[in-house]
């Protein structure tokens, strides 16, 4: 029988297979619910991001015991992922059905939130977006490593 890992923060591999299917799960649910937000093509997106973000999540877990991290690493790595994924698709939905524009001109043509929701969701994305590229420069170290002897 083969054991999963346990970081000293608690996540297990399959912990982080779990968080994928879930967020899997939202993407699609997300797809289904497209038309009734104020910019579909940007919850088109959230779709996606729900999707894509998921199956990442699930890779990742099943990998992770080739992660070669010290204790409080692998935490800062998992968390960010954790973070940054979730981010992703709970900012572009945010976006998608407050109409903001800030975050994606490109898909949100024709839309704007207020001053104060355009702000918020465009400082989401940018944390979201640090903690991602904190997560993939960790995991890259990670598997970049030798393994010790």
């Amino acid at each position: 029988m083969a054991t999963q890992g346990r970081d000293r923060d608690g996540i297990t591999d399959r912990a982080l297979i779990r968080h994928g299917i879930f967020l899997f799960l939202i993407g699609l649910l997300t797809g289904t619910q497209e038309r009734r937000f104020t910019n579909m093509r940007m919850a088109l997106s959230a779709h996606l991001e729900g999707v894509m973000n998921g199956t990442f999540l699930i890779a990742l877990g099943a990998g992770w015991g080739r992660i070669r991290l010290p204790g409080r690493w692998a935490m800062v790595a998992r968390w960010t992922l954790l973070y940054g994924t979730y981010g992703n698709w709970l900012f572009t939905t945010l976006g998608a059905a407050l109409g903001t524009a800030a975050a994606n001109p490109t898909l949100s043509q024709g839309h704007s939130g207020s001053r104060g929701q355009e702000r918020f969701v465009l400082l989401g994305f940018r944390g979201m977006r640090y903690a991602f590229l904190t997560s993939v420069v960790l995991i890259l170290a990670g598997l970049s490593r030798r393994e010790e002897v």
